[in-house]
Parts: structure tokens; C-alpha cells; sequence
């Protein structure tokens, strides 16, 4: 079976050497030196909420083909922050997913929820164009790095202000995390195959939280992303120790999303 994780991010790295090419390295550095915004914490917005929702906007996924083709960022994410989200991830990726970092920048316009960057990260440049696009985290893969990578993309983002939220998909993972991690995600979905299965979460929950706790200091929030497609499970999984909960396409396939992610929250009362 083909590694679709493996094709998303060499396509990753080709559009990123033709983004240099047009905006080089050093130019959007100095751009990014020339903001005045400032970021706000993914991190503590979840851990205060009391549903911990992180709501997605994305168009389309390798697994199921358009969502919502003609979503806008316009009606759906300020929808989403008036429904109750906690946070909203943007997809950026334009070839598998059909977003695009003007999503991002359209989003940080019009609401004030925390942004999370949601792409495949494998250079340090994306995180400089996270920033100027005005997210306020971003996510970073263990699957697309190595250690040393991770390590070293997660202290850059700090040091642009930037929370990381780093994914995982095994407990071999674990050994990703690094100090510069504030935000640890279990991904129910396989990205190599994109089989979902929700009890992914369950059976890591444990050696994450052994993990965290061992890290010293502020222990990373953990967060459950993909295949939630019901407010019971997100009971459960809160019960279990998560706190955070990215769902995308049990919203985005509906004609109105912010309006789904409203009836959701109200189950969770």
C-alpha cells in the first residue's frame, strides 16, 4: 500500500524550495522582525475550557476527497468561535487539502481564538511564514522528523512565540518529546495509510501521561485528534485524561459547520 505520508511531504519539501525561491529566507525573517502582534496560548485556552474543542477548517483530505469544497474561511471559523471552539486548526496545505496560508491570514482577521498552523512541517521557513500569517501554534509531526529535527523546529517556533503541538501516532513516538513541547496529540488516523481508529487514544493515554510526568516541568496538555465523531466519545475521553479534541471532518461535512460544532457542545453540557 502507498505511504501517503511519505508523498505529502515530499511534495512538502519541492513547494518550499519554490517558496524560497520567490521569498527568500532572509526577506520573510525580516518581515516577520517587523510585526507587532502578539500571540495568544492554544495551550491555556484548552486547559481553562471545559470542552477543549479545537475546531478545523479543511476542504478536503487524501481519505475522503472534498469535504466542503467551497467552504470560506469567512463563514465557517468565526461560526466556529461563536459556537464555542476553544481553538480553531487551519489547514494550509493546498495540494492534499486545499487550504493555503491566506486561510490562516483570513482567519487571524476576523477572530480571536488561537490559530494552530496544521501542516506538514519539515523546515524551519514554515514556521516564520506561520508567524506572519498570524498563528499562534503549530504542529509538528514526529512521522515527518527525526528527533534532532523535532527538537530543533519546536525551539525555533518558541522563540518565535509560537506554542508547539506535537503529533504522534505510536508510544515508540514518545521519544519525540523535548522540552519545547506544550501541547502532546495522539492522531487516531494512520498517516501512512489514514485508517482511523479512535481507541488509539485510549490505548496510549497511559504511557503519555508517564511520559509527560517524567518530562519535568509543566507537563505537556494532551490532545486527541481525528475520528471523533460524537460528544460521548469526547466524555470518555476526557474522563481518560485529554483535554483537547481536534475534530474537523464531523464539522466540515455539514453545510454548516459552526452551527454542528454549536449542537456538539450543547451534548457536552
Amino acid at each position: 500500500m502507498e505511504d501517503i505520508l511519505h508523498k505529502i511531504t515530499a511534495n512538502k519539501r519541492i513547494e518550499i524550495e519554490a517558496q524560497k525561491k520567490i521569498l527568500s529566507f532572509q526577506s520573510l525573517s525580516e518581515l516577520v522582525e517587523k510585526q507587532s502582534y502578539r500571540t495568544q496560548s492554544m495551550r491555556a485556552s484548552l486547559s481553562k475550557s471545559p470542552f477543549g474543542i479545537i475546531a478545523e477548517f479543511k476542504r478536503k483530505s487524501p481519505s475522503k476527497g472534498w469535504l466542503h469544497p467551497e467552504a470560506k474561511v469567512d463563514d465557517i471559523v468565526p461560526a466556529y468561535e461563536k459556537g464555542g471552539a476553544s481553538a480553531c486548526s487551519v489547514l494550509t496545505d493546498n495540494h492534499f487539502f486545499g487550504g493555503s496560508l491566506e486561510d490562516l491570514r483570513k482567519a487571524r482577521s476576523l477572530v480571536n481564538l488561537p490559530l494552530l498552523r496544521k501542516d506538514f512541517i519539515v523546515d524551519a521557513y514554515q514556521l516564520f511564514q506561520a508567524r506572519l500569517a498570524g498563528a499562534d501554534a503549530i504542529l509538528l509531526i514526529a512521522s515527518c522528523l527525526t528527533p534532532e529535527a523535532c527538537n530543533s523546529l519546536a525551539e525555533t517556533a518558541h522563540s518565535l512565540g509560537l506554542e508547539v503541538l506535537l503529533e504522534i501516532h505510536n508510544e515508540s513516538e514518545l521519544t519525540y518529546l523535548n522540552a519545547h513541547i506544550d501541547m502532546l496529540g495522539v492522531n487516531n488516523r494512520n498517516l501512512g495509510t489514514f485508517h482511523t481508529d479512535i481507541n488509539n487514544s485510549f490505548r496510549l493515554v497511559e504511557q503519555m501521561q508517564e511520559h509527560t510526568n517524567r518530562a519535568g516541568g509543566t507537563a505537556p496538555l494532551l490532545i486527541a485528534e481525528s475520528g471523533i465523531s460524537s460528544p460521548e466519545t469526547v466524555l470518555q475521553l476526557r474522563k481518560a485524561g485529554f483535554q483537547g479534541f481536534l475534530i474537523g471532518e464531523t464539522f466540515m461535512k455539514t453545510d454548516h459547520p459552526g452551527e454542528t460544532l454549536a449542537g456538539f457542545i450543547r451534548k457536552l453540557n
